[in-house]
This record gives C-alpha cells, sequence and structure tokens, in this order.
C-alpha cells in the first residue's frame, strides 16, 4: 500500500499470501464497510439502512471533513462541495439501496446489476453516471480455492457509491488511503477511487496467480516425479475448476480498463489514463498467466492420466500372466488327477471282496492287475505329456 507521501499512480508491491476461511459471500468477517450482522439464530434479521451503510464521508481539500454525512444530506453535500461523497453498501437489498438511488438518480438498470451481483467485469455510462463492476480475488492456499467477490462502484459528479458483495479489504484499504490525506489520490476525485480500487484488485490477482503457481509446480512435481500409483487427476481438476472461475473474474476487465486507458470515457479526469494503462497492462499479463497456468495442468492432466493408464495396463497383464499360470497349474493337477484315477478304479472294483469274481482265484491275475494299471498310467502320462499338459 503506498504511504501518504508516495506518489498515486505507485503500485502495490506486496506479494503475502492471505489465508482466507470462507468463499465469497460469507459474513463471518468484520468489514468497515457495513456493522456485521447477528445470524446467530440461522435467520438472517432485516437490517436498518444505517448498518447497509458502512460509512458516509465528505473528502476536500486534501483531507476526509470529520464526522458521517447523513444520507438525506449527502445528494446536497455532493452537488455543493469540490471534493466528493463516498458511501459504501455492504449487500443492500433492493428496498436498502432504493433511497441512496433517488438521492444520486442513479439508473435503474445498474441498481438491479449492483443488488443481484454475479455480473461480469464490465464499465457503462448512464448520461453523467459511470457504473463499473470489478471482482476481487483472494487464493485460499490450504483448500485451493479462488476466492471470488464483486464490487460495483457509480461514479458521478461529486459522488462515489460504492456495493460490495463478499469479504474484500480492498475498499477498506482505499478508504484507509484517502483518510491519512493521501493528496495525490484526493485531488483525481472519484477518479483516484475507481483508479486505486482496480489497483488493488489487480494486485490481488497477481499474488493469486503466485500462489496459483505454487500449486501447479508441487503437481509437476507429485506427477513426474513420484514412482508411486497414486491418482491426481482429482486434485487438477478441482483446480482447473478453480481456475476457470479466476478468469471469468479476470478476461472481462481487460476491455474496460483499455477504454480507461484511452481516455475516452465520459467523467474519468483524461490525465489518469496513463496509470490506467499501467492498470491494464497488468490485468493482461494476470490474464496470460491464468491461460498458461490452464494448459499446463490439461497437459500435466494428460500426462496423469497416461500413467495411471499404463499402471492399470501393467496391472492387467500381471493379472493375465497369473491367470495363465493358474490355468497351467490347473492341467497339471487335472493330468496328474486323471493318472491316480485309474488305480484308484481298479483297486475299489477289487477291493469290494465279493467271491465270484474273474481271476479272483488266478495264480496270476494279481501280476496281470498291476500290469494293466501301469499301462494305462503309462499311456495317459504320454498322453497328457504330447499335449502339453504335464
Amino acid at each position: 500500500m503506498a504511504s501518504d507521501d508516495a506518489p498515486w499512480p505507485a503500485r502495490t508491491a506486496s506479494r503475502a499470501r492471505k489465508v482466507l476461511p470462507r468463499r465469497a459471500g460469507s459474513r463471518d468477517q468484520p468489514s468497515d464497510d457495513a456493522t456485521p450482522v447477528d445470524q446467530s439464530d440461522g435467520v438472517e434479521p432485516q437490517r436498518e439502512l444505517d448498518e447497509v451503510i458502512g460509512d458516509c464521508g465528505v473528502y476536500e481539500n486534501g483531507h476526509r471533513r470529520p464526522g458521517r454525512v447523513p444520507l438525506g444530506e449527502a445528494g446536497e453535500v455532493a452537488r455543493s462541495t469540490s471534493g466528493f461523497v463516498w458511501i459504501g453498501l455492504q449487500q443492500p437489498t433492493t428496498e436498502d439501496i432504493a433511497a441512496v438511488a433517488d438521492e444520486f438518480r442513479l439508473p435503474h438498470l445498474a441498481v438491479e446489476d449492483a443488488v443481484k451481483a454475479h455480473q461480469r467485469p464490465k464499465l457503462e455510462t448512464y448520461d453523467d453516471v459511470l457504473f463499473v463492476v470489478l471482482k476481487p480475488v483472494r487464493y485460499v492456499d490450504h483448500d485451493e480455492v479462488v476466492d471470488v467477490t464483486e464490487l460495483a462502484i457509480f461514479l458521478g459528479r461529486g459522488f462515489v457509491v460504492t456495493v460490495r458483495h463478499g469479504e474484500s479489504d480492498v475498499l477498506r484499504r482505499v478508504r484507509a488511503e484517502l483518510d491519512r490525506g493521501n493528496s495525490k489520490l484526493l485531488e483525481h476525485g472519484p477518479t483516484g477511487v475507481l483508479y486505486r480500487t482496480a489497483d488493488l484488485v489487480v494486485d490481488g490477482y497477481e499474488e493469486a496467480i503466485d500462489c496459483i503457481t505454487e500449486d501447479v509446480d508441487d503437481i509437476e512435481t507429485q506427477v513426474f516425479g513420484s514412482t508411486g500409483g497414486d491418482d491426481h487427476s482429482e486434485r487438477i481438476y478441482k483446480l482447473k475448476r478453480e481456475i476457470a472461475e479466476f478468469r471469468r473474474a479476470v478476461q472481462p476487465l481487460a476491455t474496460p480498463l483499455h477504454r480507461l486507458a484511452e481516455g475516452a470515457v465520459p467523467g474519468i479526469d483524461e490525465s489518469a489514463a496513463p496509470y490506467f494503462r499501467d492498470v491494464h497492462d497488468h490485468v493482461l499479463r494476470a490474464a496470460d498467466a491464468i491461460e498458461g497456468h490452464d494448459r499446463l495442468l490439461s497437459d500435466v492432466l494428460q500426462a496423469d492420466l497416461s500413467r495411471v493408464a499404463a499402471r492399470q495396463a501393467q496391472v492387467a497383464v500381471r493379472q493375465n500372466e497369473i491367470a495363465v499360470r493358474q490355468n497351467e497349474d490347473m492341467r497339471r493337477i487335472s493330468a496328474w488327477a486323471a493318472i491316480a484315477l485309474v488305480p484308484t478304479a481298479i483297486a475299489g472294483i477289487y477291493g469290494m471282496n465279493f467271491d465270484n469274481m474273474p481271476e479272483l482265484h488266478w495264480q496270476y491275475g494279481y501280476f496281470l492287475v498291476l500290469g494293466v494299471i501301469a499301462a494305462v498310467c503309462l499311456v495317459l502320462y504320454r498322453l497328457f505329456r504330447r499335449n502339453g499338459w504335464l
């Protein structure tokens, strides 16, 4: 974050990783733009307008005017001050924002988009009001989740109205710089607020990309460096899904920033064009990095699936070899069982102790039976041997 005496266009250099436990829309963390709401009973209570409007301040002559301006006076103050009024709202309903919209004559269609949220990053002009949607992101490293929030910003002559959905510290950081008297930021009025907000949002993209890069490198190491049979496809797919959501927050922002960089947007200070051009350059680099990570993960996923398929094929080959060996063993056992059946059958017949049996009292009967047994067993052995069973 720029210091009080740093020039306005100085970009944030911080790359500190932030670990946040909830996805967009979570409301369990305090915010400087709205009073926290007690939801202990599981039902969201009706909020007063003062709870929805987190702050309503006037910035003029290089500093913030002490105190908070009542909403009923904000429109008149915005039209009479040499500076601007900034009203911040947190997840307002249509009824909540109606009074603010009437006070500053906000366009109905833009107000509807700001309340419903889930918009693409965009920039729209309505006569003398500019409507901008930005989507800050935070990467939850331990869950490998891209947490996307949404900011809707109305800019007009002498006022800024911001609507925040989800937990994000971007507006709080911008307001803190203004409260400390950042003259370079204040002298550009609403344009300065828009620039600094977009600047911090894009800085957040770069921080998230740095974290994703580490996870992608870790996945590559696991896939190509391990010798085990682990399947990493689920983790790769989940990260690709988060990157797809990240892409939807980043890529559409390039067009609005290009328009701002060209200095052709009504109500925007033309002297700020070079600074928006710098932000535009950074968002293009972020979009390229996201595409690169997505393609790399696709290649890694294919490689992992190929390795898994190869391991499965090896297992199938080994199973076939085992089955062949089992068949061979069964044939050997069956062959020896057939050979052993001959003496067993003959011995069983002549062991029945009947008086009138052929050759029972013959002198050479015993030797004849042994000869028959031996001959039959020998024939069977040669037959099985020739057929490969033994």
